[in-house]
């Protein structure tokens, strides 16, 4: 058989469709990405560990690249804690799933306050370099403005039967309140200062939250 009796030149027919090629796979952009992404990782880690700021140095070494590579990637460490802030966002939704929207009132206040605490527990130390002077960068100002206005949306879902039994102005005046009863802050006063357990901490909050919310219709 001749080499051209090999090749296939025929179209193909009525009801044919042709065969489709395999999209590429950017081996450097993957590269570049799971880079970014180990970076990240790290700095969470030293935050997590240290309770500190990271130098760029000791992000460099802990993901194990060099502070070349750092900065090929980010334009400064602020823009890094920016890129630190969306990833730990969207952990915590993943963490925060609602649950027990139609339970009773009690049950409501419980998965609320057990999840918040979850969230204090994991994520204070990150909370607290991400929080700290956001004056400089627009972008890590909004991100935190976006946490807290997160926290109100879900206090809002869960307490909607209590919360829509009032005037609109009261109602957002409530939620308020409670978003900022339940801040990271609030949390680590709790347990750092006053050397609550958990489980201590954690009542402090049902019982506060039980008597800012307005009576659940009948």
């Amino acid at each position: 058989m001749s080499d051209d009796a090999m090749i296939d030149t025929s179209t193909p027919s009525d009801g044919e469709s042709a065969p489709r090629t395999a999209p590429r796979v950017d081996g450097r952009r993957l590269r570049s990405e799971r880079t970014r992404r180990l970076i990240v990782e790290s700095y969470m880690a030293l935050v997590r560990e240290n309770a500190q700021m990271p130098t760029a140095a000791q992000v460099a070494e802990r993901a194990g690249y060099s502070v070349r590579s750092i900065f090929e990637r980010f334009p400064d460490l602020t823009a890094l804690r920016v890129a630190v802030t969306d990833y730990a966002i969207a952990e915590a939704r993943v963490d925060a799933a609602l649950r027990d929207l139609d339970a009773p009132r009690a049950t409501r206040i419980r998965s609320q306050v057990e999840q918040r605490a979850q969230t204090c527990e994991r994520w204070l130390p990150l909370w607290r370099v991400l929080s700290t002077d956001t004056s400089q960068s627009p972008d890590l100002h909004q991100r935190i403005t976006v946490i807290r206005q997160l926290i109100i949306m879900r206090m809002e879902i869960m307490f909607k039967p209590e919360l829509s039994a009032v005037a609109d102005s009261d109602r957002r005046k409530i939620a308020l309140a409670l978003e900022a009863l339940t801040t990271f802050e609030s949390w680590a006063r709790m347990r750092e200062l006053y050397g609550l357990s958990v489980e201590e901490a954690s009542a402090v909050w049902v019982r506060a939250i039980d008597r800012l919310l307005p009576a659940t219709p009948s």
